[in-house]
């Protein structure tokens, strides 16, 4: 695997094609923008999404879908998840079928409540499928600062490949072999971030932020056992990795975004600030949708989706959740 094609060139693309080129791969990177390709390519800068870090001059940016494909080893997928159904279909015309494709987005999608896996799947169902996910601030990917990641792929030798590919001393992958578990814990988490950052804004304290962490894992665990996915799969940087950094971490776009919600701003006025994505947004009224028809209980995901979709007061909200029943820790 020597040429990686990156699709998508915000933060996350973008630091990701830093660290494929740190392992020694040639990288041709997408952009839906032209300045941002221009810029890329002239200047070796993404000012528009990763501003302040130098990029590799071997990386080659385009806004041109076939050449990004052409002569690839291995696509990685890095849209925004609810952009990921119309890129794939303008991909499948493109994509040789045995193309070993990674998903490196992280959220359920709103309108079917599928995986990522799951929308590729349906387009593009001879590509071999892996999940990247796990605890990444992309600034720090970019600036090669210590990251370990979960690969999930159901072939262990298509994973060892892709590890091999993608490793470095500071970029250091964890082969799995769930990646319903692992998608689970990627969209989630965010959700819960979200939930974190309300608790912050409305200065609940760190007693409940604890609570909340540990409790939105058991409903994490839940939904991904509803989705054939392993509660061990939780336990590790695609589940409670992840989880730790976003809920607790300034730089999360989610935790912020819920800060800002607990502070008593509006929604729309928040999103309305900002350029990237903050996939907890529409994940959690796809997570709750999810949950109701597979049957799983995930109050705290119910709750943030009542908040941000359904009008649902702050107060009221965590009232609810408090005033809920007793019950027993074990289990999930």
């Amino acid at each position: 695997m020597q040429r990686i094609g990156i699709i998508g060139g915000g933060a996350w693309g973008s630091a990701l094609a830093l660290t494929a080129r740190r392992a020694g791969r040639d990288i041709v990177l997408w952009v839906r923008e032209a300045e941002v390709a221009a810029a890329i390519n002239r200047d070796h800068l993404n000012p528009l999404f990763l501003p302040g870090v130098a990029l590799d001059p071997g990386i080659v940016a385009t806004v041109e879908l076939a050449a990004a494909v052409h002569g690839a080893d291995a696509l990685l997928l890095v849209s925004p998840a609810q952009h990921l159904r119309g890129l794939v279909a303008a991909l499948a015309p493109l994509v040789p079928a045995r193309l070993p494709l990674v998903i490196c987005v992280k959220g359920i999608e709103e309108q079917s409540g599928a995986l990522m896996s799951e929308v590729v799947a349906e387009l593009l169902p001879e590509a071999p499928l892996a999940v990247l996910s796990g605890p990444t601030f992309a600034a720090e990917v970019a600036r090669g600062l210590p990251t370990a990641v979960t690969l999930a792929s159901a072939d262990r030798a298509l994973g060892e490949r892709l590890i091999a590919a993608l490793g470095t001393r500071s970029f250091r992958p964890y082969l799995a072999d769930d990646l319903a578990g692992a998608q689970i814990g990627g969209a989630v988490k965010n959700v819960l971030a979200i939930a974190c950052g309300i608790v912050s804004g409305r200065r609940l304290g760190d007693n409940a932020r604890a609570a909340l962490i540990t409790r939105g894992l058991a409903e994490m665990t839940r939904l991904a056992r509803a989705k054939g996915g392993r509660p061990e799969t939780l336990m590790g940087l695609c589940g409670l990795g992840d989880l730790v950094l976003t809920c607790t971490g300034l730089q999360s776009r989610n935790h912020s975004l819920g800060v800002a919600l607990g502070e008593g701003r509006a929604l729309a006025e928040i999103l309305a600030e900002r350029r990237s994505v903050a996939e907890g947004v529409t994940s959690a009224a796809a997570a709750a949708a999810l949950a109701r028809r597979l049957g799983v209980d995930m109050p705290i995901t119910a709750a943030v989706d009542a908040i941000l979709h359904h009008g649902a007061a702050i107060d009221g909200a965590v009232a609810g959740l408090l005033a809920r029943p007793f019950k027993s820790e074990g289990g999930y």
